[in-house]
Parts: C-alpha cells; sequence; structure tokens
C-alpha cells in the first residue's frame, strides 16, 4: 500500500514520526513535506498530497497543520479528493466508513503524537461501507 504524507511547519515532527511509524509496517511512504520546521505554506503540500491520488497506486494521503483546517481545505478542493479531519477514532472511523475519506487531516496542536499515529492506523485499516453511504458520497462532487 502505497500512502502520500504531507504537512506545514506545525505538523513537521508528526509527519517524520507518522512517515517512520507506517514504514516500519511495510507501507510505501511518498514523503511531499515539508523537510524542516521552518515556516511555510501549507496549501503548497496539501496540493501535492491530493494530486498524488490520481495515481491509481496511492491509496491515501495523510496532511497535517495546526489545527487541519488549512490543509483539508486546500485538499478538498480537488474533485477526486475526500479529505476529513479527525480528531477521535470514532470520527476516524466514520470518515472511512460513512464517507470512504482517502485523506486524512490530523491537528498536531490539538492531539497528541501518539493519538496521531492511531488514528492514522485506524484510517487506513478501516473499509468504506458502502450501500446507502456511497449513493451519499457520489453526490459530494460539484458537477
Amino acid at each position: 500500500m502505497k500512502i502520500s504524507i504531507g504537512c506545514d511547519h506545525a505538523g513537521y515532527e508528526y509527519k517524520e514520526a507518522i512517515k517512520s511509524h507506517l514504514a516500519s509496517q511495510g507501507f510505501d511512504i511518498l514523503d511531499r513535506g515539508t523537510h524542516s520546521a521552518d515556516s511555510v505554506d501549507y496549501p503548497d503540500f496539501a496540493h501535492v498530497v491530493a494530486n498524488d491520488l490520481q495515481n491509481p497506486d496511492v491509496d491515501f494521503g495523510i496532511l497535517i497543520c495546526g489545527t487541519a483546517n488549512g490543509v483539508s481545505m486546500a485538499a478538498n478542493k480537488h474533485s477526486h479528493v475526500r479529505s476529513a479531519i479527525c480528531w477521535t477514532k470514532e470520527i476516524t472511523e466514520f470518515a472511512r466508513t460513512h464517507n470512504n475519506a482517502n485523506i486524512i487531516a490530523l491537528p498536531a496542536r490539538f492531539i497528541s503524537l501518539n493519538q496521531a499515529q492511531h488514528y492514522s492506523d485506524v484510517f487506513i485499516s478501516t473499509e468504506f461501507a458502502g450501500g446507502r453511504h456511497a449513493r451519499r458520497v457520489d453526490k459530494i462532487p460539484c458537477r
């Protein structure tokens, strides 16, 4: 499984830890930056991760910033993306089962590093429920 990951300066520490955590489980990780804690503009990294999801070889994206709002807003401008801000296990599960989210957006300033790693694991391992939820997900893109 291939996962694209990106962040701004507020999420740099979390990105590095999540990247190592997932790589140790055998996942193929595309690190889209940033590569330091120096101040950067979050859309620059969110758009790269979102674009990666157009490649059928990329299964999921992970984005991290201080609140997760900025990276999620930027990623959701892409018609093929469903980015969900996740800050509890239950919200993470529903983002996958009900909304078929393909990017998890994590708020580094509001969850612990352990939680961020756990929610990433939950996100990747949770399947979309389909059924009535598929009809709703199909209505998300603007036509």
